[in-house]
């Protein structure tokens, strides 16, 4: 949010403000009026005049799409939080307002992170490292200071949670995401900042596919199967690693790609665990 100020987006749409003061406002009314985004601040006008966000003091944002209609009249809309007061913005050029938005809070902010922190379900020994944010609506890179490039795709994410953790002595909001690398392996990285970095990364990886894990009825060769690919086993090694016939294998893949489990790279026969697949195998293995 650095240098000359410029505009982003100028559209029309509907605003709300539901809390203020930290007291929810009775009577809530949209209004209806022009929502102006730029590099810096928010403005929105209406008949009833003119009110300014600064970006700079956005504590929290939440990403609503497809908003239930009895809950508000709009298809989608923004909550952000200021202090004590929170806004609802429902731009009508919905996907441009997100793009500048999530570029203008945090891209180019310089983070820690620690990756992998987890990799196939191990614990790993990786300290924190400074790392530059890249975003967009679709994914998140961070450029590390050891050299690596690390690649967060949205709807490739299989877990996201938000805790409080020691980082280099103080304790820290720290936000864990679960999500793939190239070879197939289910890893998480871990990012801390300030308070508005966290909400604001953790309102851009939350819009991937939903994460519930649902009751599966798995067979023993199924879980195998699972077990070994959430552990970073290539497929075409799943065989002699879990001991069965190349065509047993082949099966359990063609079930887990029905229910939604695996998607498929390329036939005969390349596989990679999906993000509801990886939280599966991770249920798995808890409950042994």
């Amino acid at each position: 949010m650095s240098g000359e100020e410029r505009t982003l987006v100028d559209t029309t749409g509907k605003f709300v403000q539901v809390v203020r003061d930290g007291r929810k406002v009775a009577d809530l009314e949209w209004l209806s009026g022009r929502i102006l985004l730029s590099n810096r601040r928010i403005v929105l006008v209406s008949e009833e005049g003119k009110r300014t966000i600064a970006l700079s003091q956005v504590s929290s944002l939440k990403n609503r799409r497809d908003a239930d209609n009895a809950i508000a009249p709009v298809s989608g809309y923004f909550s952000l939080q200021v202090d004590a007061d929170v806004h609802l913005v429902a731009p009508s050029a919905i996907d441009d307002f997100e793009d500048g938005l999530y570029d203008a809070l945090v891209d180019g902010e310089v983070v820690p992170v620690k990756h992998p922190a987890v990799e196939g379900g191990v614990v790993q020994d990786t300290g924190w490292e400074k790392g530059r944010l890249s975003v967009d609506p679709d994914e998140v890179g961070l450029g590390v200071a050891s050299g690596q490039f690390v690649e967060i795709e949205v709807a490739d994410v299989g877990g996201v949670d938000v805790t409080e953790r020691a980082v280099k002595g103080s304790k820290r909001r720290v936000l864990e995401v679960e999500h793939t690398v190239a070879d197939g392996t289910s890893v998480e990285t871990h990012v801390t900042g300030s308070t508005r970095h966290v909400a604001v990364l953790e309102s851009l990886v939350s819009k991937g596919p939903s994460n519930d894990v649902e009751d599966l009825d798995l067979t023993d060769a199924e879980r195998q199967v699972l077990m070994a690919l959430y552990s970073g086993v290539s497929p075409f090694e799943i065989p002699e690693f879990v001991g069965m016939d190349v065509a047993e294998v082949e099966e359990v893949f063609d079930q887990l790609v029905e229910t939604g489990v695996l998607s498929e790279k390329r036939v005969r026969r390349e596989v990679r665990l999906k993000a509801r697949g990886r939280n599966i195998a991770s249920e798995v293995i808890v409950d042994q």
